[in-house]
């Protein structure tokens, strides 16, 4: 039978995962379909997304995975738990909160028709892009982390 850290553990494997998942869509994909997008279009589909990514679901899973990744440090405090909590609060909410969510909210004003709005939308994607690149490794190196806390 599992104990709770046991289980806490494998779900923050699972949970962890699934952000790192989501950043790297963002990093491999996403964000290069909308750079292809004229600046105008781009600067719209971002906004629309920053809109939608702040959800009941999305929220819960972002930070309660955080709770968890606490949790599970606090309950069973190994190198590889303590590691995984670290990187998933640094390297992810950390750097969403310091980094990408600023750049999120100036993108936020910027008047997608307003002259320099092209200036605004390229210097938005190089900023938040490698920032987001930070939180995707994070993400995968955290839920790695877990897993040999996990299998450990």
């Amino acid at each position: 039978m599992f104990d709770f850290t046991t289980v806490a553990t494998l779900i923050a494997v699972v949970a962890t995962a699934v952000i790192g998942g989501v950043l790297f869509a963002f990093s491999s994909f996403v964000m290069r379909g909308l750079a292809r997008l004229t600046p105008a279009e781009g600067i719209r589909a971002m906004q629309s997304i920053n809109i939608t990514a702040v959800s009941p679901v999305f929220m819960t899973v972002l930070f309660g995975t955080a709770v968890l990744a606490i949790t599970v440090a606090i309950a069973h405090p190994t190198a590889w738990t303590v590691a995984g909590a670290a990187l998933y609060v640094l390297g992810v909410i950390g750097v969403t909160a310091v980094a990408n969510v600023p750049r999120n909210n100036a993108l936020a004003g910027v008047d997608a028709l307003a002259a320099g709005a092209a200036d605004a939308w390229h210097s938005f994607l190089v900023g938040w892009q490698r920032w987001n690149h930070v939180r995707c490794i994070a993400g995968v190196a955290s839920s790695s982390a877990f897993l040999i806390a996990a299998v450990a």
